[in-house]
């Protein structure tokens, strides 16, 4: 009867070690660590924002509201007919503007908007400076105006400035329009395309040029659409035609005038015709 109601049995039931271990072991250690880490955890995120926060606030501050990133010099370069006070006058770009903040693109439109300027480029150059580089419209026909003068035209038609008189070195185009009228006109353009295809040494004796017939109709490409008309400083004549084959018609034209001709028609390259 003893060992049935005192046997070991019956304290291995209550006081034995797994008892007290469901009760007060490590499973309410684990719980109080997890709340302390819920506890934390708020705690760390709030810092990592704050910071985040301060790093952001930091950089705009650096890139937008200091001193230490804006335009404290200009330089202009390409300029000639233009002055660089004009340059930075159309730019806009006062001392002092936030580098980060300035639109090359937008600036770039300003000063192409000057007249005698064809294209330009804006830089920046950090932390504080901006470059614009011009290049300028270059004048290569000569165009006389009724009241005195002469417009003094680029290759598009575009009045790069006006001379009294006209320049030795520019030809002088011959047209009934205006200087004003001739922006964008293709027969100025096939003139002008023909002056950089002429050798350098037929180049230097044209004196006037111009447009004498233009086609129309099936067959005629822009290549020979305009035929033009080169008057030579000893009074030759020269019908140079489109503006196509330039290679074959200046080797025929070295050889044609060796001779006497006073006019020579190479619009046709093998079928020279020479008076």
């Amino acid at each position: 009867m003893t060992d049935a109601t005192d046997g070991p049995a019956m304290t291995d039931d209550t006081d034995s070690p797994a008892v007290t271990d469901a009760v007060d072991g490590p499973a309410v250690t684990d719980a109080t660590q997890a709340s302390a880490r819920r506890t934390r955890t708020p705690w760390r995120a709030g810092f990592f924002a704050l910071a985040a926060l301060g790093i952001v606030g930091g950089v705009a501050w650096a890139l937008l509201g200091s001193r230490l990133l804006v335009v404290k010099s200009v330089t202009v370069t390409g300029t000639h007919l233009v002055t660089p006070a004009q340059v930075l006058a159309a730019a806009d770009v006062p001392l002092g503007t936030s580098l980060v903040g300035v639109n090359t693109g937008q600036v770039t439109q300003r000063v192409e908007a000057i007249r005698q300027v064809a294209s330009a480029t804006v830089a920046k150059e950090w932390p504080d400076h901006l470059v614009i580089r011009v290049r300028e419209r270059v004048p290569v026909v000569a165009v006389r105006m009724a009241g005195g003068g002469y417009d003094l035209l680029d290759a598009s038609g575009v009045i790069v400035r006006w001379s009294q008189a006209q320049p030795a070195r520019l030809p002088q185009y011959l047209t009934p329009l205006t200087g004003g009228e001739l922006q964008g006109d293709p027969a100025l353009a096939a003139a002008a395309a023909v002056l950089t295809e002429l050798s350098p040494k037929l180049s230097a004796q044209v004196t006037t040029l111009g447009v004498v017939q233009a086609l129309a109709g099936p067959g005629v490409t822009p290549a020979d659409a305009y035929q033009v008309l080169l008057t030579l400083r000893d009074h030759k004549t020269v019908l140079w035609g489109g503006t196509d084959q330039a290679a074959v018609k200046n080797r025929e034209l070295t050889i044609l005038m060796r001779g006497h001709g006073r006019y020579f028609d190479v619009s046709a390259p093998g079928t020279v015709v020479t008076r």
